[in-house]
């Protein structure tokens, strides 16, 4: 196959790969996506079950807007194509002690919940907690998630100009220590403690800033309509409808690189194929340590790639659950998130781990009988280990499942050790990653300006997914793909003379010249 100069590849179909697709696609460039797995969706994986196929993957579908932003663009509607089911629950929370608490939707129910279960003073923290959160989310939403670059300077200046936003952001403390100040009750503090692990950070070293992701999830948490992998095959569809073209079990060998420009890839079968503009949606660290060639290095700093955020010990299963009630998405804590964290950061299993299910058919409040679909989630360390011996399988295996016996949940039948998905095996199937499912750590206070932007420093390759600007998570994967998209437009249309299709509903662009690339890794 041989790839024009008025084409586009893009490598790996995870969700920013799929979404820039759309893009792409939809204002009229010929786009190939290529891919290594067999399937789209990166890390939103399924697995097959006697129940049906079960999310392997990302499992909570928040901030609704930006897709319908995505489908608006390209002259769809969201509700067509997907059916989305607001949750009147977002989570149930369970505690040793026997104590338990569900968030709700309605931030009002939420704080009667809370009432009821702590106290007038716990009552009382949150709304002020849940305050906070929103104004620093709308603080920070345009000049760092929505923005294609974010920009220290312009930062600094929103803060000067709102000087009462500093004590919120609580610069000097880290989420945990900000959370212990705002919580009498430790729970509560445990509770939101765990949003930094939406981008695979540890509380103790995340900084205070991130309880602004708690309000993420306070603007409405949804259940998709045949899983959460349905919004993979959905871009997909309307991708190809458009033209693009996607080339799955396909592994690229290497990015070719002549005179400091993209000049081409090379497959495993050793075909090489002509491109002036390269997509990549993997982890950027697979470019730094070289996978796809040497010349590619130069596109990530060592720098933005280092330092990586937590792994996971997931779990996917078909059982029937018995004992304690479970909602779509529930939480078992552990006693102290010391315990946890502290020898993640030592990279070891957690001592006293923190258990997340996603009742993958109780969405919507659905109260199933007999076997039902389940994904487990354990936080764990990344890993540069290439296998996970069965000595380690069986350690997360017995740790996992009795930790939830002590709550009173049993699986009939148990799970196997054939359900798990260890940090060894992200690490094979996303290269580079460590087994890491979030790309660069968001530990420290200016983690957010060391990930790689859309444009990298190698010109006609550039980035996307959940390794780059803004950050990790299904959300913001998708608004990388927008900067993408919008950088890649641009920059065709300053290099070209005909004026190609503008992208609906983004920025004025040419329409013209571009070109392919390869796809190495399954992407995020």
């Amino acid at each position: 196959m041989h790839l024009t100069n008025n084409s586009i590849a893009i490598i790996g179909a995870g969700i920013g790969g799929l979404a820039a697709a759309l893009r792409l696609s939809d204002a009229g460039l010929d786009v190939t996506v290529f891919d290594s797995a067999s399937d789209v969706g990166g890390k939103m994986r399924t697995f097959a079950s006697a129940a049906g196929p079960i999310d392997a993957g990302p499992t909570v579908f928040t901030m609704r807007h930006v897709f319908e932003k995505l489908f608006d663009d390209v002259g769809e509607s969201l509700g067509d194509h997907l059916t989305l089911t607001p949750a009147k629950i977002l989570a149930r929370h369970y505690w040793s002690d026997g104590s338990t608490l569900d968030l709700m939707a309605n931030p009002d129910e939420t704080a009667a919940n809370i009432r009821t279960w702590g106290g007038a003073r716990a009552e009382k923290d949150y709304r002020a907690f849940a305050e906070r959160a929103r104004v620093l989310y709308e603080a920070f939403d345009a000049p760092m998630m929505q923005a294609a670059i974010p920009s220290q300077a312009e930062l600094t200046r929103k803060v000067m100009s709102r000087p009462s936003l500093v004590p919120k952001m609580a610069p000097w403390f880290t989420l945990m220590q900000s959370l212990r100040h705002s919580f009498k009750d430790k729970r509560l503090a445990q509770l939101y403690g765990r949003y930094a692990t939406y981008v695979g950070g540890d509380p103790f070293a995340s900084p205070a800033l991130l309880s602004l992701i708690s309000h993420s999830e306070a603007l409405g948490v949804y259940a998709v309509k045949g899983g959460m992998h349905q919004l993979a095959q959905t871009l997909r569809t309307l991708a190809q409808a458009r033209g693009a073209t996607f080339k799955l079990d396909t592994h690229i060998k290497q990015i070719n690189v002549q005179n400091g420009s993209i000049c081409g890839l090379t497959t495993d079968d050793g075909t090489h194929h002509d491109a002036a503009r390269v997509l990549f949606n993997g982890d950027p660290k697979a470019l730094q340590d070289g996978l796809l060639g040497k010349s590619s290095r130069a596109a990530v700093p060592n720098e933005h790639v280092q330092t990586r955020s937590l792994s996971a010990h997931v779990h996917t299963f078909a059982a029937q659950p018995t004992g304690p009630d479970l909602s779509h998405h529930t939480v078992f804590f552990g006693d102290d998130p010391k315990t946890e964290f502290g020898p993640i950061r030592s990279d070891h299993l957690p001592q006293d781990p923190t258990l997340y299910i996603c009742a993958q058919d109780r969405a919507g409040g659905a109260q199933p009988t007999g076997m039902e679909r389940f994904e487990i989630i354990m936080n764990a360390p990344p890993t540069t280990d290439t296998t996970a011996s069965q000595r380690e399988i069986t350690q997360c295996q017995t740790l996992v499942f009795n930790t939830l016996a002590r709550f009173g949940l049993t699986f009939t039948p148990k799970p196997t050790h054939q359900s798990l998905t260890p940090p060894a095996t992200f690490n094979r199937l996303f290269p580079a990653s460590h087994g890491s499912l979030y790309g660069q750590s968001p530990h420290g206070l200016m983690a957010s300006f060391a990930r790689p932007t859309a444009r990298s420093p190698l010109k006609g390759l550039y980035l996307v997914g959940g390794g780059t600007h803004p950050g990790a998570g299904i959300p913001m994967a998708t608004l990388s793909a927008q900067h993408a998209a919008e950088a890649i437009l641009t920059d065709l249309a300053s290099t070209s003379t005909s004026r190609p299709t503008a992208m609906r509903g983004g920025t004025s662009t040419g329409s013209a010249t571009a070109a392919p690339a390869p796809s190495a890794s399954s992407a995020s």
